[in-house]
């Protein structure tokens, strides 16, 4: 059948349940309990025991399997990931009940009000005295043996595949969870929570490419944050001493399953703090997120051998110099890496891109990405980084062409990014004028300058330390979801062929 057979079908029984004096989009659904909560508050109740002392609820839930059984019809209703049966018998339903029954389609909404009991199969079921009909699915739901397979359908029809696959709820209650998770740890350490600007006259706080707007009223450009990291400074210098930002951050670069222009960060500032009280912090941080999620060993894909791998979260994470991981994950002698010819050298085999325009230490993070990005699959932070790559960080003592910063790496990819700030205005305007050059050789990622950041450096900020989380990444890794899209609800995709999504009117069902 095509879709617009099926939906003249059901339309006809929404007809015929008008025709029976219901109201069939009430405004209100008869509802004593959730389903999740009847579950959980039954799970052990025997059908003696729910007969000796009997519980009428009234639940409301979408219908997703009808069985019929002569003058009997078992169905199953769903919320929130979870189901209940419903067991209607002819002979117990006030009129029209039974015939509303009859007129049912998966997919509907319905209420249910009756007495709870176990099947002789043990099933706990709702045995329906009157029923409520809520809302007609005007489209049959996926196929329900095999659910919602389809990635392009499930992502660009979250709600399908929320209905279709039930751990897709689960995933995404688990994201909820983590979010309050990491919420109440930074509280419980003092951490304020602030908000920032999204619409910035100046993107700053990271090297990326940013998306414009216009401003009719004010007739000023406007670019979405690519990171709240100046505005959370500017805080400390006001007086503030511990904030942090769980934002929404937007970046305009490619997708792929670890990007998404839109994505979520926690980002922190704490006056006094530098990169090793950073680093205690975000270890502890991950670890008290996984024991949350089940435990300090997580699972995460498989290896090589396609064997399941198991990360563990229990701090100390391991820490190792930017150079260090080159060497040890590229096979190459570490003496070369202090060496500018020979990175050079190096950066060429490996055919990085526009070797000639730049700096030796730009090249090492070129390595770095190539040879050992994804080989960190154990929880990692990379530390002493070249200069160029850190415009906002502090040298480090002794050997200004390296800064105090980590990045943590896990299952191969970045989850957090950190550094000593950057307090003397100086060094900063000197760094964001060298940003600039770049910016005129064709880097289009490379920092603006922002003076009034160099003059809020100018009234003073105190040692600080900074750091940003990829909360979409740490759910993947705690949900083990291959792809950032399988963890966003509605991740960001290209226009259908038709260019209009869900226009398909003669797809057929599958």
């Amino acid at each position: 059948m095509q879709l617009s057979q099926y939906r003249q079908a059901r339309i006809e029984k929404l007809q015929k349940l008008q025709a029976l004096g219901l109201d069939v989009w009430p405004r209100k659904a008869e509802r004593s309990h959730g389903i999740v909560e009847i579950l959980k508050a039954n799970a052990e109740a025997s059908n003696e025991q729910l007969e000796a002392a009997p519980q009428t609820v009234s639940v409301m839930g979408r219908v997703i399997a009808i069985r019929e059984m002569g003058k009997s019809v078992f169905a199953h209703i769903t919320e929130n990931g979870e189901k209940l049966q419903v067991y209607f018998r002819m002979n117990d339903l006030a009129e029209p009940g039974w015939s509303v029954v009859k007129l049912l389609d998966i997919g509907d909404f319905i209420s249910v009000t009756g007495p709870l009991m176990r099947t002789k199969m043990g099933e706990l079921s709702v045995r329906a005295a009157r029923i409520q009909f809520l809302s007609k699915a005007h489209l049959p739901l996926p196929e329900k043996w095999h659910g919602l397979q389809d990635k392009e359908t499930r992502y660009r029809r979250r709600y399908l595949d929320l209905v279709a696959n039930p751990d897709v709820i689960k995933t995404f209650q688990t994201r909820s969870r983590i979010i309050t998770g990491v919420r109440r740890y930074m509280e419980n350490l003092g951490f304020l929570e602030v908000e920032t600007p999204m619409m910035q006259p100046i993107p700053g706080g990271a090297t990326a490419r940013p998306f414009v707007t216009h401003h009719n009223a004010l007739d000023m450009d406007l670019y979405l944050r690519i990171a709240p990291e100046l505005y959370l400074k500017r805080l400390i210098v006001g007086g503030f001493e511990r904030v942090f930002e769980i934002n929404r951050s937007f970046r305009n670069e490619g997708v792929s399953v670890r990007h998404n222009p839109e994505f979520t960060m926690m980002e922190s500032y704490a006056a006094g703090d530098d990169l090793r009280d950073v680093m205690a912090l975000t270890e502890n941080l991950f670890q008290e997120i996984a024991l949350a999620c089940g435990g300090v060993e997580r699972p995460w894909g498989e290896d090589a051998a396609g064997q399941p791998r198991v990360i563990s979260y229990r701090a100390p994470f391991r820490r190792l110099a930017m150079k260090d991981a080159i060497a040890e994950f590229g096979g190459i002698e570490r003496s070369r890496l202090e060496d500018p010819a020979e990175i050079i050298k190096l950066a060429r085999e490996v055919h990085v891109e526009d070797v000639d325009k730049k700096t030796p230490g730009l090249l090492l993070g070129d390595l770095f990405e190539h040879h050992a990005e994804t080989s960190l699959i154990q929880p990692t932070f990379i530390i002493d980084y070249p200069v160029e790559l850190s415009p906002l960080t502090k040298e480090l003592p002794g050997n200004p062409a390296f800064v105090d910063r980590f990045e943590l790496f896990i299952g191969g990819m970045e989850l957090a990014n950190a550094y000593s700030e950057l307090n003397d205005p100086v060094v900063q305007l000197e760094r964001f004028q060298a940003q600039l050059v770049e910016r005129e050789a064709g880097n289009d990622e490379a920092m603006l300058l922002d003076m009034d950041f160099v003059k809020a450096l100018e009234h003073g900020l105190p040692p600080t330390g900074g750091l940003g989380v990829g909360l979409d990444r740490m759910v993947m890794l705690m949900t083990n979801s291959a792809s950032i899209r399988d963890v966003i609800l509605f991740p960001l995709m290209r226009p259908t062929v038709k260019g209009a999504e869900g226009a398909d009117e003669d797809e057929e069902e599958g």
